[in-house]
């Protein structure tokens, strides 16, 4: 009996070696698995990723300039100064050393759509693709405009000037303003008008076009993602739904669902939702694994040098592993559900003041969010509604009932600061 003891012993430490071993390409790390080993990622699909995730529209030229006509409006009524206003950002390093130059010299007037339209001629907009030709009068022309993913995952470390500087990628770009944006449109009716104006800097509503109902929520990060086996707020992303990936889930969901890049979505979940925009040709799903590489290869960024009170953080970290129970969701070196295989939560779980968004997503359930890099990107919870992490703090001791003291709540914002 003692040997047959030892002999299965021995065959479940090998099964659980070997176990431990298993590293799938798509990113996903099986349940067990605490301290993340993930394999590397190949160079070379990183850097085609990168291209794509910066530069590529999908097509989706044929919805941006055949069908709400944008192109003339960038053409006719956006500078360079509403284009920042509007929270478009432009990338310094594709600036010429002339155009540079002219800016620092005062000699561009940033009031003229036209100065808009050479900075397309340089690809330097974050997010935005133009093909620009001159007219016989010398003046410039927007033939036709898309967007990429940067244009809300991207933003720039206003280096030259606010707004302009070096690319950011997998940085959400809180100071967009999408809705108001496409309000611009002269091919939409007013009330639609009206609902994209009302969604404000910083928000989208990813849904709107499915369900008609208008409820926005905050752009998300997309850096710290590998290893995660579930992407979004709610979980819907995941390899039973996409076999290249959980973010390329979304990825293929934002290409063609609000993109409008020529491809195929699917999702029995969403009420048997099909989008089909592949005219003939499908210009996403051959790209999914490389764009989903190159945002696995993009790190949560460090908290800034002297950004928080590192004694406090030390204490925070305590009452994160024990007392604030915070430990028991956002666990592992990922601070997010991977061990239990990205579990979901119910409706309730969530501390946010709109619970009702998850109603509208695949799962009907809540994804726990990964921390890393959390002091980045606020305002927090999907629905922005607390504006600094020590919000976040005591709605949670409010809501969780977890008896902090002010001190107490003080630390661990610190500890959230610091990840």
């Amino acid at each position: 009996m003692k040997k047959k003891f030892m002999i299965s012993t021995l065959l479940l430490i090998a099964m659980v070696s070997l176990f431990s071993c298993i590293k799938n390409d798509d990113g996903y790390i099986p349940p067990g698995k605490d301290n993340l080993q993930l394999p590397p990622l190949d160079p070379q699909l990183v850097q085609q990723g990168q291209e794509i995730f910066r530069y590529e529209t999908f097509g989706d030229e044929t919805f941006w300039t055949d069908q709400l006509h944008m192109n003339q409006v960038i053409e006719t009524a956006v500078s360079p100064n509403t284009a920042l206003a509007v929270g478009l950002k432009v990338d310094a390093a594709a600036l010429p050393a002339a155009v540079v130059a002219a800016i620092q010299a005062g000699q561009v007037n940033l009031d003229d759509p036209q100065s808009t339209l050479v900075l397309l001629q340089n690809n330097a907009v974050v997010g935005v693709k133009g093909q620009v030709s001159q007219n016989p009068d010398g003046t410039l022309k927007l033939v036709r405009m898309g967007i990429t993913c940067a244009l809300c995952h991207s933003t720039v470390d206003n280096s030259f000037a606010s707004g302009i500087g070096k690319r950011l990628d997998g940085w959400p770009n809180r100071d967009l303003n999408p809705g108001l944006i496409i309000s611009l449109s002269p091919a939409l009716d007013q009330a639609t008008k009206d609902i994209y104006a009302s969604w404000g800097p910083g928000f989208y509503d990813p849904r709107f076009n499915h369900d008609g109902l208008s409820n926005p929520v905050v752009i998300p990060p997309a850096y710290g993602l590998y290893g995660i086996p579930k992407a979004i707020f709610t979980g819907d992303g995941d390899v039973q739904h996409e076999p290249a990936g959980p973010v390329a889930y979304w990825n293929r969901y934002v290409a063609v669902t609000q993109m409008h890049g020529h491809g195929y979505f699917a999702d029995a979940r969403l009420d048997g939702w099909v989008v089909d925009h592949r005219e003939g040709d499908d210009l996403v799903t051959d790209k999914l694994p490389a764009l989903q590489a190159y945002q696995y290869s993009i790190a949560a960024p460090e908290p800034p040098a002297n950004s928080f009170d590192a004694t406090a953080a030390v204490k925070g970290k305590a009452l994160f592993m024990g007392k604030a129970k915070c430990a028991g969701c956002h666990s592992g070196p990922l601070f997010t559900d991977v061990i239990n295989g990205g579990k979901l939560h119910p409706q309730s779980a969530s501390v946010a003041v709109d619970k009702d968004y998850v109603n509208r997503s695949a799962t009907k359930q809540w994804r726990v969010t990964p921390l890393k890099g959390i002091w980045q990107h606020p305002p927090y919870f999907h629905d922005g509604s607390a504006a600094t992490l020590a919000e976040v703090v005591t709605r949670y001791n409010e809501v969780n009932n977890l008896k902090l003291s002010t001190a107490e709540q003080a630390d661990l914002t610190e500890y959230l600061k610091s990840l």
